[in-house]
């Protein structure tokens, strides 16, 4: 979908600036055009879809409907299903994530979408099956998708939309401000066309500043972090390694298909496979950017919260892991 715009980071890097693709600038300047482009598309065709699709199904109704309809755990396990068939890193989530918000979706709900989409998607399970087997990527998919799952219900149960940003606040009174306009003067789409434009202009004026230093600490992140600098943590002797592999693989940044070879590589140098895939989970799910972007929508303590239950559910899988393979 997005190989366009890599052809043409590639063409700015290194043809226009002339830069050698084995410099870590050159890899870091590729990575920020490239990851720079395709979350702000990203961000205006959800913002704009939802922006229509909230004009003719009031938040409201949404609302009602999933706090009336007992639907026992089932809408957790969709959105996470949901993110397996979208194949986003962290931060190109994040644009869904602001959708679903707006649309009056629960935040948990929108949690297990955030969290297994950049862990599961066909791209890295096609990986998993041909570097792991099919016993190994079974097991990862349905770990994942658990896992997106279980930390959306433990997030919606710890009720915290307070932390929610202001702006978001804003966001979802102008959507409802706007609901009401439509309903009330029984608008054509033409009608209502301006107002739902004017309002992705103002929300992406208000996150562009947060994709630009997040997507540029990515960058920074990818082309100057060596591949092999975490290795000596994860010794398998060390009974902390599966937490210690967590915790430091958030400063990279990557999607599953990135990560999966340095994993390879990991398991081949003796690491056990719950760590090393504790370590890709870490990488691929929480980064430095994706908490940057979030900034813009959550609290510091929203943002702690939400890293802290799902670095604990991916210490939990990565000590299964090497218990069960």
């Amino acid at each position: 979908m997005f190989d366009w715009v890599q052809y043409i980071a590639d063409w700015l890097v290194y043809d226009v600036l002339d830069l050698s693709k084995g410099q870590h600038l050159a890899a870091a300047l590729n990575f920020f055009i490239y990851d720079t482009t395709k979350i702000l598309i990203l961000l205006f065709m959800v913002i704009f879809f939802m922006g229509i699709v909230n004009s003719y199904f009031p938040i409201d109704k949404v609302k009602n409907y999933l706090s009336r309809n007992k639907l026992y755990g089932l809408e957790y396990l969709m959105a996470s299903l949901f993110g397996v068939v979208t194949p986003f890193c962290s931060c190109s989530s994040v644009p869904l994530f602001i959708g679903f918000v707006r649309g009056g979706i629960p935040l948990g709900v929108t949690f297990a979408f955030l969290i297994t989409s950049p862990l599961v998607n066909e791209v890295a399970i096609g990986l998993f099956v041909g570097l792991f087997g099919l016993k190994t990527t079974i097991f990862y998919v349905v770990s994942g998708v658990l896992l997106g799952t279980i930390s959306g219900v433990i997030l919606q149960n710890l009720n915290l939309e307070r932390y929610l940003t202001p702006w978001v606040k804003e966001v979802l009174t102008n959507a409802q401000r706007e609901q009401d306009i439509f309903q009330a003067e029984k608008q054509s789409f033409k009608q209502r066309l301006p107002i739902i434009w004017a309002e992705v202009i103002k929300i992406l004026k208000g996150v562009i500043p947060y994709v630009l230093v997040g997507i540029a600490i990515g960058g920074l992140m990818h082309g100057y972090i060596p591949e092999g600098f975490f290795e000596k943590y994860m010794d398998k002797d060390n009974l902390l390694a599966v937490p210690i592999a967590t915790i430091l693989a958030v400063p990279m940044y990557s999607n599953a298909s990135g990560i999966l070879p340095v994993v390879q590589v990991l398991v081949a140098k003796g690491i056990p496979l719950g760590t090393a895939i504790a370590f890709m989970m870490g990488v691929v799910g929480l980064s430095l950017p994706e908490a940057m972007l979030l900034k813009k929508v959550m609290t510091f303590k929203l943002i702690a919260v939400f890293f802290g239950v799902v670095t604990l559910c991916i210490i939990f899988s990565g000590y299964l892991f090497n218990l069960i393979l």
